[in-house]
């Protein structure tokens, strides 16, 4: 370390990484303190193999994880959804002065567009306020459409207004989701769902999110591009920070870089694609050096790797990718492919497999490698396109 800036190798920053998300030994054990360090866990409601949240879970707890557990949590209200993400509830205090402030006196361009559109609707929130507030919580089709302007959009939106309605009262603090009901959001008042804390002050509020953000993500840009639900820069919080063979400073977790000292011990997890290691896919490319999409909007004869294929963490090394579906008809982990980026030695290759064994019998499914030509548990390269979506 020199001055107050830290140097890293790739390899420690890696480690930092891995570290930070709960993926080295010894495995966590209680769900609530899981997502609590976390601090965001995606809500996506994707079965290929099961939903991204439980998958998240269950690669830093293993076979311990009960998916009911998380139910639970966000059932009591320890657990909110916020912008996609679960959340812990006590979190939403760092939202809440944000939410009273929108779309606040300077908005511009689009925000100032959007609250001009709640405006002229201002009927139809008043509307659908007073009928959560009497008949709560209630999915989006029981509300009322009285909007007098519609919305307008490039398509994907029209005739949505009622949805496009719900999400400016998330921002504005007056909605919140209750829960769900298969697929479809139940909605009722904020008072409701979030916990009555105090509001924390804006600034003070976005600086200890940056600081939970980096704890949670261990190193990471103090700038990087908007990405929806969470950000993935973390400002100007923590530690500066050069990394071997990188351009440009980072910034670490001061915690972690405690920690670079204690020997690292890894093991083999399977990720979601919406895992906040690999999520902000620029990070992943400069310090892992891998090569991922999510390909599941992709037509099949496009897709390299599969329609959810998992990446395969390697102590501090993103070493391939395993294209699965789960058949709880048939009561099989169907697995399509290990596409293996380099090959799989022998130790490699067993703790791989032993890994697929455990998802499977966390899902309650028999493992089974889908026969034919360029198949099995371990193809290596099975052809592009190889791959079809899972069942609906």
């Amino acid at each position: 370390m020199t001055g107050a800036e830290a140097h890293l190798t790739r390899e420690q920053a890696r480690q930092v990484a891995v570290r930070a998300q709960l993926l080295d030994v010894p495995r966590p054990t209680d769900v609530l303190a899981v997502v609590r360090h976390l601090g965001v866990v995606q809500h996506d409601q994707t079965r290929a193999v099961a939903p991204s949240a439980d998958l998240v879970l269950w690669s830093r707890i293993g076979a311990a994880y009960d998916a009911g557990e998380l139910a639970d949590a966000v059932a009591g209200g320890a657990v909110v959804e916020l912008h996609g993400m679960l959340r812990p509830a006590e979190d939403l205090a760092l939202f809440r002065a944000e939410m009273a402030a929108w779309p606040g006196p300077a908005a511009q361009g689009w925000e100032a567009e959007l609250a001009a559109w709640l405006a002229d609707n201002d009927g139809c929130r008043r509307d659908v306020l007073e009928l959560l507030r009497t008949d709560g919580p209630l999915p989006a089709r029981a509300l009322p459409d009285t909007c007098v302007r519609p919305w307008r959009s490039s398509g994907w939106n029209n005739g949505k207004n009622v949805e496009r309605l719900l999400v400016l009262l998330v921002e504005r603090g007056e909605v919140a989701v209750a829960g769900r009901e298969g697929r479809e959001r139940v909605w009722d008042l904020a008072e409701r769902v979030y916990p009555d804390d105090p509001p924390v002050p804006v600034e003070q509020a976005r600086r200890l999110r940056g600081e939970r953000r980096l704890a949670a993500l261990g190193i990471a840009r103090a700038r990087a591009t908007v990405a929806p639900g969470e950000p993935n820069d973390v400002g100007a919080v923590g530690v500066p920070a050069r990394v071997e063979g990188l351009r440009g400073t980072w910034r670490v977790d001061p915690a972690q870089l405690a920690r670079l000292a204690e020997p690292f011990t890894g093991r083999v997890a399977l990720l979601s694609p919406l895992d906040r290691l690999v999520l902000d896919r620029k990070r992943m490319g400069e310090l892992f050096g891998f090569d991922y999409q999510l390909e599941m909007y992709k037509p099949a004869h496009q897709r390299r790797w599969g329609y959810w294929a998992l990446p395969v963490l390697v102590g501090d090394r993103l070493v391939g990718k395993v294209d699965a579906t789960a058949d709880p008809d048939a009561g099989e982990l169907l697995v399509h492919a290990v596409h293996e980026d380099e090959p799989f030695d022998r130790g490699t290759a067993a703790a791989v497999d032993a890994e697929l064994a455990s998802l499977a019998a966390w899902l309650g499914l028999a493992l089974q490698p889908e026969r034919g030509p360029d198949r099995g548990l371990r193809p290596g390269s099975a052809p592009p396109g190889s791959s079809a979506a899972p069942p609906a």
